[in-house]
């Protein structure tokens, strides 16, 4: 008998767009021999529903116009058991913040990826920093401004970060991920108009020293017993890997492995695991670096519990360059959900 996997799309945050693309890629790959897929949407609003129809309807956002195959109030099909795994493929706020992971925790369903503590934490950019900081992991200096004490004392903080970091800085929404709402800030303008932005998104926001450095990715599976794929690297085709570099943009470059030496990528491999590890993760998780062009040293970027799986996302391709393929992938991440 087949198990049934219920792959829930969509969702309320800023990031619904991308979770559609990837459910879709998902969904196409997925293994229906060993599986019975159970197609859950999330509207903007909030509102779940079953979908009975084409896959080709969820990547354009049209699968919620086929009336004829919604079933309202998806979230039963949870609570009364009636699949065995969730496959959460929503990505930002209410499904990569541990949101969801807590809902499969009630309903007593194994759930694909990272617990809810571990999704929380890394969702959140600046409490990565708290927790990572106690483990000597080199990061990037940084400064963090909360919405309400922004409105009190805007002149202080910003000569806090000019102090502080110097230019330029990334600005970036604690909570979020696909660079939405993130900008650079070459001098005070730009930081108060990126504040603006990125305040759009988020009542606290990380702000950060900008770093001369290469964007490398690496993909890690498994819950204790973890692995890790080939490093790869980014080369935006804009002055950072921004939204529009990332999804409407195909001019950027993917560098699968990464222009690395292999004592480099052992390193690098090794360094993911740890704060895999350290962070409480399981199922998968992206972790980003940057390494320094001048002196090579690395810091970490940020860990993703949730990372894309479109089609060009980088965690399903650093696995096919590591040797396991799109379909395969998904098994594992169902097993691994259902061991731990």
């Amino acid at each position: 008998m087949k198990k049934k996997i219920g792959v829930i799309f969509g969702g309320q945050s800023s990031e619904h767009k991308v979770s559609l693309v990837s459910a879709t890629s998902v969904l196409n790959n997925i293994d229906t021999e060993k599986y019975e897929v159970v197609k859950i949407g999330i509207t903007n609003d909030g509102k779940w529903f079953v979908y009975n129809g084409e896959i080709d309807y969820i990547e354009n956002g049209n699968w919620i116009k086929d009336e004829k195959n919604l079933i309202s109030h998806g979230e039963r099909i949870l609570f009364n058991r009636e699949i065995d795994v969730v496959f959460p493929v929503l990505h930002g706020l209410y499904g990569e913040d541990g949101t969801i992971q807590g809902v499969c925790k009630l309903a007593e369903i194994p759930c694909v990826g990272c617990d809810v503590l571990a999704s929380a934490v890394c969702m959140d950019k600046v409490y990565t920093k708290y927790v990572l900081e106690n483990f000597n992991i080199n990061q990037a200096s940084y400064v963090v401004v909360h919405k309400d004490e922004y409105k009190d004392r805007e002149n202080e903080i910003l000569q806090e970060i000019e102090e502080k970091l110097s230019y330029p800085v990334f600005i970036k929404p604690a909570n979020s991920g696909s660079s939405v709402g993130i900008s650079k800030g070459k001098n005070k303008d730009d930081v108060k108009l990126g504040l603006i932005e990125a305040f759009k998104h988020d009542r606290k926001i990380l702000v950060e020293k900008g770093l001369n450095a290469r964007e490398i990715e690496v993909s890690v599976l498994g819950n204790r017993k973890a692995i890790a794929s080939v490093p790869g690297e980014v080369v935006p085709c804009k002055e950072f890997y921004d939204y529009e570099a990332k999804y409407e943009d195909d001019s950027s470059e993917l560098l699968i492995p990464a222009g690395l030496t292999e004592n480099e990528m052992e390193e690098i491999k090794l360094l993911a695991i740890r704060i895999y590890k350290l962070l409480d993760c399981e199922g998968m998780a992206r972790v980003d670096f940057l390494v320094d062009k001048d002196n090579g040293e690395v810091y970490l970027n940020e860990v993703n519990t949730l990372p894309g799986f479109t089609s060009i996302s980088m965690y399903p391709k650093l696995w096919a360059a590591s040797g396991i393929e799109y379909s395969e992938l998904i098994s594992r991440l169902i097993e691994l959900a259902e061991e731990k």
